[in-house]
C-alpha cells in the first residue's frame, strides 16, 4: 500500500480495556521480546489464600516470571491474617517457584505506607524511590537475588 493510501491509526484512551485489547498489547510485547531475546517464558504466578470455611479467596500474591525474573505485582493479606508468618510463607512459595522456573532475581514495588520493612527483612534491597500522592508518600522499587 502506498504511503498516500495509509490511514492513520485510531487511538483511544480507556480505563476498561477489553480482553482482546489487553491480549493485543501483551501478545505483541511477548512476540517482540521473544524476537529480541530468543526466549518466550513469561508465565503468571499466584499464591492464593482462601477462607477455610467458605473456600473463597481472601488474599495472596500475584505476579509473573519472565526472562529470569520474578515480578511481584500484588500482595495482600487481611489484617487478621498478618503477623503469624503467613506472608513470609507466601513470599517463600513464590520465590521457590520462581527459582524452579529458572529465575535469578525478583523485582517489586511497594508504597511507603505498605510493607517496605517486610520485604527488607526478606532480603530485598531498595533500587529507588519515586514520590507519589499523598504528599510524603513514595513508591519504593526493590529487588532481591534468587540464585
Amino acid at each position: 500500500m502506498a504511503d498516500a493510501d495509509r490511514l492513520p491509526p485510531i487511538v483511544t484512551l480507556t480505563d476498561a480495556p477489553t480482553t482482546e485489547e489487553a491480549h493485543a498489547v501483551g501478545a505483541g510485547l511477548a512476540g517482540f521480546n521473544e524476537q529480541q531475546s530468543g526466549i518466550r517464558d513469561s508465565r503468571p504466578l499466584a499464591v492464593i489464600v482462601r477462607d477455610p470455611r467458605t473456600k473463597q479467596p481472601v488474599g495472596g500474591l500475584t505476579g509473573r516470571t519472565s526472562l529470569g525474573l520474578l515480578f511481584i505485582d500484588l500482595f495482600f493479606l487481611p489484617d487478621d491474617l498478618r503477623g503469624d508468618g503467613l506472608g513470609s510463607r507466601l513470599l517463600r512459595l513464590a520465590e521457590d517457584e520462581a527459582r524452579h522456573r529458572g529465575c535469578v532475581g525478583a523485582v517489586l514495588y511497594t508504597i511507603s505506607f505498605q510493607a517496605p520493612g517486610f520485604y527488607e527483612r526478606h532480603g530485598y534491597c531498595v533500587l529507588g524511590t519515586v514520590p507519589c500522592l499523598p504528599p510524603g508518600t513514595s513508591r519504593i522499587f526493590m529487588t532481591k537475588p534468587l540464585a
